[in-house]
């Protein structure tokens, strides 16, 4: 029974505080600099969970990731394709450790 309370105690705590500032900001008319800074909070957040990560995947070694992220970036900017943006980053980070002889 004590896991159960537990379980449910968790889930009201870290419900709340995502779904009350949705209700409360939702009513709100927010000027065009605020919506548009708001907009890319996803991004920034999502590269500051990846980047570090990727940069140190191979130990000794991280030019092979900066490479692959650089043409992921170039990429995904041009076309917009998720599946190709991935290959290509890969065979970017392949090709350099190929060319190195890692």
């Amino acid at each position: 029974m004590n896991v159960i309370l537990l379980i449910v105690g968790m889930m009201v705590v870290t419900f709340f505080p995502r779904y009350l500032p949705f209700v409360t900001i939702s009513k709100w008319n927010l000027p065009g600099f605020v919506k548009k800074f708001l907009r890319f909070i996803p991004y920034a957040a999502l590269g500051t969970l990846i980047l570090p990560g990727a940069v140190m995947a191979i130990p000794g070694f991280p030019w092979a990731a900066i490479v692959g992220i650089i043409a992921a970036i170039l990429f995904s900017w041009f076309r917009r394709e998720i599946i190709l943006t991935v290959v290509i980053s890969i065979f970017a980070a392949y090709l350099v450790l190929y060319l190195s002889g890692y």
